[in-house]
């Protein structure tokens, strides 16, 4: 699922997001934002965190096991298996809510 920009609060690192002519506003829910940025660095709602350490980060923001929304605000310029690594990483976590960040062109 590609959701826009507007949706997207303003924390932690900046990025350029995507283009997407299919991209969808995003109804309110429990959510986090996992921003991914060029230099490697990859924050949970604006924190620093590592691969190693993101799942067990998103873990403390479940509520008594109810579903997380995860929304990936990656700069276009992070390399795909970047990208791919952290999706696994989220899948493998048992996160199964991942969309991807775009903005309209």
């Amino acid at each position: 699922m590609l959701i826009s920009l507007n949706v997207i609060p303003a924390l932690g690192l900046k990025t350029q997001l995507p283009s997407s002519s299919t991209a969808q506003d995003l109804k309110p829910q429990t959510k986090a934002i996992i921003t991914i940025a060029k230099d490697d660095v990859i924050q949970v709602d604006g924190d620093n965190t590592t691969l190693d350490a993101l799942t067990a980060r998103l873990d403390k923001l479940r509520h008594d096991g109810e579903k997380l929304n995860l929304i990936i605000n990656s700069d276009r310029g992070v390399e795909v298996q970047r990208l791919v690594d952290v999706m696994d990483t989220l899948k493998k976590g048992g996160f199964d809510s991942i969309s991807i960040a775009t903005r309209k062109p």
